[in-house]
């Protein structure tokens, strides 16, 4: 199998391959994608992991979905492999027919029920238990395109905010297992239910999520300008809201951090994470309205983050040593912190620390921590750096199911 195009290329070898069928130069795909030549050869030579914000502005520069780089969604090895993403097909067509009429004798249970299986699956998410996740997500879409179908008022609204919730927890499955396109959907299909919802702040997270994806399309000025008109819809009512108004406050600044980092704008993001981390002090502790898991431990594992998207791993390890994670913490954004500070290990430098950061991103959330392409860029690094690889990083690799 040709390396540059099977299963277990580099970004950089995906991008170097791109760019010369296109005929371009390093020098000309480096002015296109307003990265530094310097930073493009590193990377097609494999000496340095491709960034998120890199890789998305290349794949933009190339014409491709950022996927496409990826290699996402990635083989499938292993038993579990299959059965996780065997429900792909069953959320697609689910996805598909979401205005569909529902069936004739489909009898969706009561409301409050629905409520706890929605419940349910978002504590799935959570945990990242992505085989559970998956089992129960298309029936319950389905179940919900029934029920609001067959209600109306107030309690078909309800079932629409139930719904949008689904939806958000059909995206991030279909986003951890690399299929972009549905997670793509998933917002389409979330910021339909929140409108018919008559929730305002259902709506906001609406904004949140579809700024991600201009992020992810390296659209960062329309994401900032977005969350900055949705930000202006609640900045009037801040001296008296109450806390899910100023949790969606705080997680609509997270994103604008992130935007603002994926930009290269460092003090707009370093602004936007004193507001957030302003508000989470306000509150005083960790939420989950609307499933963002706000308060002062989401803003210490977005710290981190940030610091690592400005490339400053230093930063992101200093401010890494300033909080523990509590035990209640969701295994979904533990082991995201995780996956971030190893990034930050490896950016300053400290390649022991780099892996063993990864092994417990793998023993918190093992699903999340295989199928993350930045988990796979960094045991490329750490591999090539590793000539003498040891048995610890030779295991994660096969693990991963990459030939570093």
């Amino acid at each position: 199998m040709d390396v540059a195009t099977g299963p277990s290329a580099s970004i950089g070898t995906r991008v170097a391959e791109e760019r010369k069928l296109r005929g371009l130069t390093q020098r000309q795909l480096a002015e296109r994608a307003h990265v530094s030549l310097s930073l493009l050869r590193k990377v097609e030579q494999g000496s340095v992991p491709a960034s998120p914000a890199f890789t998305s502005a290349a794949a933009r520069a190339l014409g491709l979905a950022p996927a496409e780089l990826l290699g996402q969604p990635y083989p499938r090895e292993t038993p579990t492999d299959h059965r996780v993403f065997s429900v792909v097909p069953a959320l697609r067509r689910e996805l598909t027919a979401y205005l569909l009429p529902s069936e004739d004798d489909a009898s969706p249970r009561p409301t409050a029920q629905l409520d706890d299986a929605v419940a349910a699956a978002s504590k799935l998410r959570h945990a990242v238990d992505l085989n559970r996740l998956g089992a129960e997500l298309p029936g319950l879409l389905a179940e919900l395109r029934a029920a609001w179908q067959q209600t109306t008022g107030a309690e078909r609204e309800r079932i629409f905010g139930l719904l949008a919730e689904t939806y958000y927890a059909a995206g991030q499955l279909a986003s951890k297992l690399g299929y972009t396109d549905l997670a793509s959907i998933s917002v389409d299909r979330y910021e339909w239910a929140a409108e018919r919802s008559g929730d305002e702040l259902a709506v906001l997270v609406g904004a949140y999520r579809r700024a991600g994806e201009l992020i992810c399309l390296d659209d960062c000025g329309a994401a900032r300008r977005l969350l900055d008109v949705a930000r202006s819809r609640l900045e009037d009512r801040l001296g008296h809201a109450d806390v899910p108004t100023l949790a969606t406050w705080g997680n609509l600044h997270l994103k604008s951090g992130l935007a603002a980092a994926r930009a290269g704008d460092r003090d707009g993001a370093d602004a936007h994470l004193a507001e957030a981390k302003q508000t989470a002090e306000r509150i005083g502790v960790d939420r989950d309205d609307y499933r963002l898991c706000f308060g002062p431990t989401n803003v210490n594992i977005w710290s981190v983050g940030l610091a690592v998207e400005m490339l400053d791993g230093t930063e992101a390890i200093t401010r890494a040593e300033k909080f523990t994670l509590p035990r209640s913490a969701p295994r979904e954004r533990v082991g995201h912190h995780w996956i971030d500070l190893a990034r930050g290990y490896l950016l300053h430098g400290d390649h022991q620390r780099a892996l063993a950061t990864l092994q417990q991103a793998r023993r918190t959330a093992p699903q999340q921590t295989r199928y993350h392409p930045q988990v796979h860029e960094t045991v490329r690094a750490l591999a090539r750096a590793d000539r003498r690889r040891t048995d610890t990083l030779t295991h994660f690799v096969g693990w991963l199911g990459i030939t570093a």
